[in-house]
């Protein structure tokens, strides 16, 4: 017989997370309509495996046009997993990333980080807070204020937002525990179910107030392309 134990404990995590950060989903969500209506842009920033909740935003069926996925090739995994662990704790690199991109005024960051220790994430939200972009981010307070910060401030990544939403994820990421291992990765997927739930409460927010909704359609459906929303953010949107 198959075991349910993982299924069990996503339950339990989705469960938590509805009756514990829909207030903050649905704050989040005011601001990503305000800058839809206001032809701004939604920059996802994220080290290690939380820079895949920026790919889960970005260019994807369902998804809003005008979210700009921070994908920094020293900052992923898929360079070197070590080499990625000892750099997204490296002083000075957010400013660098930052100055690559277009973030303007009126613009909003979202930055994920589980840990919300490292010095990467943690300077990324000062740089927006210094700028005046508005700042959600996205991590574990079970994780984060159990540890201290890698950061010379001392401060770690949810006391430098102007939101923070809880990914309601344990300490350590594993929801199971096997002999004192730790093991069934939730961040991952309750950072996606976090940030697809802000996408919805912003559509349902845009579609009541008649606005045109800026959505890609998949390019496996006949009959639709992208290619108008394509043309409005190829020179605003750094990877598209």
């Amino acid at each position: 017989m198959s075991s349910l134990k993982y299924f069990n404990a996503v339950e339990d995590l989705v469960k938590e997370i509805k009756e514990t950060q829909m207030d903050n989903i649905n704050k989040a969500a005011e601001v990503f309509a305000k800058t839809i209506k206001e032809d701004k842009i939604i920059h996802v920033f994220g080290t290690g495996h939380s820079h895949m909740i920026g790919i889960e935003m970005f260019a994807r069926a369902g998804g809003l046009a005008n979210v700009e996925a921070m994908l920094d090739n020293t900052i992923l995994t898929n360079f070197g997993a070590q080499r990625g662990g000892s750099i997204e704790r490296l002083s000075g690199l957010a400013e660098i990333i930052w100055d690559d991109y277009k973030i303007e005024e009126g613009d909003i960051i979202l930055i994920v980080s589980n840990s919300g220790r490292n010095a990467v994430p943690i300077e990324m939200a000062m740089l927006a807070q210094e700028k005046g972009i508005y700042t959600i981010a996205l991590t574990s307070l079970k994780h984060s204020k159990n540890v201290e910060s890698r950061h010379e401030s001392g401060k770690r990544l949810f006391e430098l937002a102007d939101l923070v939403i809880d990914n309601c994820a344990p300490k350590g990421d594993g929801l199971l525990d096997f002999d004192g291992i730790q093991s069934g990765a939730s961040s991952t997927i309750s950072g996606s179910i976090v940030v697809n739930s802000i996408v919805a409460e912003t559509l349902d927010i845009l579609s009541k107030e008649g606005h045109k909704l800026p959505v890609y359609v998949s390019q496996n459906v006949d009959g639709y392309n992208n290619d108008d929303l394509y043309k409005k953010y190829e020179n605003r949107i750094k990877h598209l």
